[in-house]
């Protein structure tokens, strides 16, 4: 029987749950496959401390270019995150002749056309399912039972984290604050949660999954991302009174000609599924022109459900490489040098409804007034919620709007914004009506 030999680097929270797969379910891994898994080493920093698993000694090791030069090794999985030194791991790992099967969403979104191409070049695989979703198939979804379809929009929750924080805002009227600080208590958000909360790790999930839905190369840079920080409980109220529920929502979408990419908290009517994805689930929904609409769920974050993906490719390389085919699907689902480069579209020039808080002083006029810019700026009103008067206090003032540009709402608020009766800087969230 092949035996398929593996270095693991990263043995943190989800290199233990790939361990941990690989003891547990190991014949059943040989059972499907045909072949035998060998783990012939982990590397990391730190190897003494206990990560609630049993492991020979005898594999643990600081030095991870050992195993990168280490020519019985076939599959390097690297899960040690951020740019570097997994670039350079990967790297190395490509120039040896090893298949790669990573996590790392920032990395790849990042250094992906890089990496990729080397890949190419030296004829071996990098896959990355775990590095979006969790453990939702998303990316093997797009590139193998999918991949007959042109996609117009692929939407998603895609952080687990943010996604908590809202549900809890919603369900409790909590503060931000104070459910980041139990979400971080709880291991939902990371002592430092920047990546998380203001939407960064999103749009590394956004920028692989439109390279891999559009057949484009995206710039990460271009992304425009936006997070959860400056939402309130009285905002998720508002929009709950509205119908819609808050979500930080990955969008991307194409025309034929240019490409929609951006992070954001969207509203989103009640009675569309992406509404009902809470909690630390994710979901992602693609819009495809044979298939129609699909629409995927699941923990899109933890040990157990991220190293199932991470072990979903583990297998697929195995099985290429007991059928003697190294490369059988590219890692972007087409060739590097077939990928287009289509122009993202300005968010000056995107088309949404919004919903507008305004914080002023409570006294007569002020709403004729915060009417009157946004008329001059062909924004028109389509509802409002104005609570009782309360003379000299500051009070909200919430307008949900019809369709307007981008550019002009901007424009409008940053005249409003400098009104002597406004007490605060406007807050401004999108709404998708027409979720495809």
């Amino acid at each position: 029987m092949q035996t398929i030999n593996i270095g693991l680097i990263g043995f943190g929270t989800i290199g233990a749950g790939v361990v941990k797969i690989f003891q547990q379910n190991g014949d059943l891994l040989t059972q499907r496959t045909g072949v035998h898994f060998a783990l012939k080493g982990i590397a990391d920093l730190d190897i003494t401390t206990d990560r609630g698993i049993q492991v020979d000694p005898s594999l643990l090791t600081n030095d991870a270019r050992a195993l990168l030069d280490d020519p019985q090794i076939d599959l390097i999985i690297e899960l040690i995150g951020g740019y570097e030194p997994a670039r350079s791991f990967v790297l190395q790992a490509i120039a040896n002749g090893k298949h790669v099967v990573t996590a790392n969403k920032a990395l790849l979104a990042l250094h992906g056309e890089e990496i990729f191409t080397k890949a190419e070049q030296a004829g071996v695989e990098v896959l990355f399912e775990a590095a979006v979703g969790g453990g939702i198939p998303i990316i093997s979804s797009v590139k193998e039972n999918l991949g007959a379809n042109r996609f117009s929009s692929v939407l998603g929750i895609l952080n687990g984290t943010c996604n908590y924080i809202l549900t809890r805002m919603g369900e409790e009227g909590e503060a931000f604050d104070a459910v980041l600080c139990d979400a971080q208590k709880q291991g939902y958000a990371e002592a430092d949660p920047t990546f998380d909360v203001e939407g960064i790790d999103t749009a590394h999930k956004l920028a692989l999954l439109c390279g891999l839905c559009f057949g484009t190369r995206v710039d990460f840079d271009q992304i425009y991302t936006e997070g959860i920080s400056k939402l309130s409980a009285l905002d998720i109220e508002f929009a709950r009174q509205f119908g819609y529920k808050l979500k930080l929502l990955a969008i991307g979408k194409f025309d034929g000609e240019r490409i929609e990419v951006r992070v954001h908290p969207t509203m989103v009517p009640f009675e569309h599924a992406m509404a009902k994805v809470d909690g630390v689930f994710n979901g992602v929904r693609l819009e495809g022109d044979f298939v129609g609409p699909v629409m995927l769920t699941g923990y899109g974050a933890g040990m157990n459900a991220t190293a199932s993906a991470v072990m979903g490719d583990v297998i697929a390389v195995a099985r290429n490489l007991a059928a003697s085919t190294a490369v059988r699907s590219p890692s972007m689902g087409c060739p590097q040098k077939v990928l287009a480069s289509y122009p993202i579209k300005p968010m000056d020039e995107i088309v949404s409804a919004y919903y507008l808080r305004f914080t002023v002083q409570d006294c007569p006029g002020v709403l004729a007034q915060i009417a009157g810019v946004l008329g001059k700026h062909q924004i028109s009103i389509e509802s409002m919620i104005q609570p009782h008067r309360h003379e000299a206090e500051a009070v909200p003032i919430v307008l949900m709007t019809h369709e307007a540009m981008e550019r002009n709402v901007r424009r409008a608020l940053e005249e409003i914004d400098c009104f002597e009766l406004v007490r605060e800087k406007s807050l401004m969230v999108r709404i998708e009506d027409n979720l495809q």
